[in-house]
């Protein structure tokens, strides 16, 4: 049976063990809501004033296997990510559903790459995906559009994060299996980690248009 540990770090053993439907994968946690991804494409909510009880538990919307979660800034949903270059917006509450969307992302024409990780701004809210073809990129989910393009790295980007006050976004570069084995030359493949220096015009959300129109 797979199983999640909650530990408190004062004593030797876990607090509690919670039983899981299948392989975990991905985990992102925002006092007090916690969401973790699970082979099958299983996604199970905890509200963490019961860590006992799962909140909730639903299907992923995305058809291909979940590469990573992310919590949002208010707690009131979380992002997917899939091998099959996709994110999925999903709110917790019953009555915020009609709000849930997908989007395509890593893609290069018709080649197809996984999205590695998914990390949220910590003032504006807005968040960046990193992926298998090399690029991240940082988008605003309100306003459903990307707000910066990034150069491609010669090489995946298998996890990042922002600084606490977001001014730093860093990556790993280097190979994440996801063309196998067979394609991992570690005289080529080397490991990188790198600072990328934000911009606000790069992670804050554009602000709305306005219209007016005139009656003749």
């Amino acid at each position: 049976m797979m199983r999640e540990w909650y530990w408190d770090t004062r004593q030797p053993t876990p607090a509690h063990t919670q039983a899981l439907p299948e392989r975990p994968y991905a985990l992102s946690v925002r006092h007090p809501l916690m969401v973790v991804a699970t082979a099958d494409r299983h996604i199970i909510v905890y509200n963490l004033a019961s860590p006992q009880t799962e909140y909730k538990r639903v299907i992923s919307p995305l058809k291909y296997q979940t590469r990573c979660v992310a919590t949002f800034p208010d707690r009131s949903g979380y992002l997917v990510g899939s091998i099959e270059g996709r994110v999925a917006v999903q709110h917790v509450e019953e009555s915020q559903q009609p709000k849930n969307f997908t989007f395509k992302c890593h893609r290069d024409g018709n080649d197809i790459y996984a999205v590695n990780s998914i990390d949220f701004h910590p003032q504006f809210g807005t968040f960046a995906t990193t992926g298998s073809d090399g690029a991240y990129n940082f988008w605003d989910k309100d306003s459903k559009q990307r707000l910066k393009a990034m150069q491609r790295c010669s090489l995946p980007i298998s996890c990042s994060a922002f600084n606490h006050d977001g001014t730093i976004f860093g990556y790993a570069v280097s190979y994440d299996w996801s063309k196998g084995a067979e394609n991992h030359n570690p005289a080529v493949n080397k490991n990188y980690l790198l600072l990328h220096a934000t911009q606000e015009n790069e992670v804050k959300a554009k602000a709305k248009s306005t219209t007016t129109t005139t009656r003749r």
